[in-house]
């Protein structure tokens, strides 16, 4: 029972259901800049220099065939354009986290810092001011 109530503890601490939520949020935000690269970013650019889909420019280091058993051998290609779409989804959601970070730090530095509590002496001195009063 130990372990399950230490569990329970972990898992309903603000931290880690916050990190879940980020996760969840990351992975959604994901697709949708996948989405924005491979159908609205690419094809532009294909289109301006010749018709190019991205996502199937490969390398092709050896070509498929039949080995001598007469099974089909498949080609072994190095996927440039799938490399340069996943690339640029990481800009993407590179620029959009330091632009979070960055709103994040504004307002952190805009919050005045709380007045610092008076010293023990000051606080001395306003108790024999009142006593004084009285």
């Amino acid at each position: 029972m130990g372990m399950i109530s230490e569990f329970k503890e972990f898992a309903m601490r603000g931290n880690v259901i916050d990190l879940a939520v980020g996760v969840v949020i990351g992975a959604a935000f994901g697709k949708i800049v996948t989405a924005l690269v491979d159908k609205i970013i690419m094809p532009p650019i294909g289109l301006l220099i010749g018709g190019v889909d991205f996502s199937k420019w490969v390398w092709t280091l050896k070509q498929a065939g039949v080995d001598a058993a007469g099974e089909a051998v498949p080609a072994v290609a190095i996927g440039i354009g799938e490399f340069l779409n996943t690339l640029i989804q990481f800009v993407i959601v590179a620029f959009a986290i330091f632009l979070v970070v960055k709103a994040m730090n504004r307002l952190a530095r805009k919050q005045p810092p709380p007045p610092a509590a008076p010293s023990e002496d000051i606080v001395l001195l306003r108790e024999i001011r009142d006593s004084l009063r009285k």
